[in-house]
């Protein structure tokens, strides 16, 4: 090969590696899952399917949540006027860490007509890693509070999780591997907590950063830092090639 192909060999080598870096940039998986909630409401017992979609952002030391309905969930003999129903749930935990995040929602903003599907808003509540590792969410019990009564809707089909995240335990390193019961809220076992990426909390310890965005944003710093190198190789080459000339 001559000279003067070295220095394009090069450029094209570097950018395909900043490409590579990129493309293989970790990222926090979601899916949208398929849940068959089975309803013990005051009047019978009803079921319903809704897909369910779980999401996260960071907050603070630990990680929002947001549960979304896309599909309504039992109904009511009666029409429940605005602000009558207030729902909320639970998201339970697996992989890294086991036990379950409360999240719960605003009462409903407009009526909801007599034996139709109840429109659940969007729960949110907040999650914060106590142990390191893939910890995955998935849908749990429903609970419908209106007019006094109580419905609780259970998962039926056994629904996959609707989120994985890559988390680090916030605080310091891990003590153990082993899960703890409820160790994934952060008001302690069994309630609410937060979400993950790396975040640097007041002590100065690293928390795991799981958006996509974060991620992309490092390797494509890294992919930069590669590009710039065969560009400064590339110079030298032109210089030591019309030196020699």
């Amino acid at each position: 090969m001559s000279y003067q192909k070295q220095p394009a060999a090069l450029v094209v080598t570097a950018a395909l590696a900043g490409s590579a870096l990129l493309l293989a940039a970790p990222a926090a998986r979601a899916e949208v899952q398929d849940v068959d909630y089975q309803c013990r409401t005051p009047i019978g017992n009803k079921g319903a399917v809704s897909p369910i979609d779980i999401k996260s952002t960071r907050s603070g030391t630990g990680h929002k949540l947001t549960m979304s309905f896309q599909k309504g969930v039992s109904s009511s003999p009666v029409e429940l006027g605005k602000g009558a129903m207030k729902p909320s749930a639970v998201i339970e935990l697996g992989g890294a860490e086991q036990g379950t995040v409360a999240v719960s929602g605003p009462p409903n903003a407009e009526p909801v007509p007599a034996n139709a599907p109840i429109k659940i808003s969007t729960l949110t509540g907040t999650y914060t890693p106590k142990k390191s590792g893939k910890v995955t969410f998935t849908a749990g019990v429903l609970t419908i509070k209106a007019l006094g009564t109580t419905t609780t809707c259970t998962p039926a089909n056994d629904p996959k999780p609707s989120l994985t995240l890559d988390v680090r335990k916030a605080g310091g390193s891990d003590a153990g591997s082993g899960s703890d019961a409820g160790s994934a809220p952060g008001a302690g076992s069994g309630s609410d907590a937060s979400d993950g990426a790396r975040d640097t909390p007041s002590g100065g310890e690293e928390l795991p950063r799981t958006g996509p965005a974060d991620s992309t944003l490092a390797l494509g710093t890294l992919g930069g830092t590669v590009l710039l190198t065969g560009v400064a190789g590339v110079l030298w080459l032109t210089r030591r090639n019309r030196a020699r000339g």
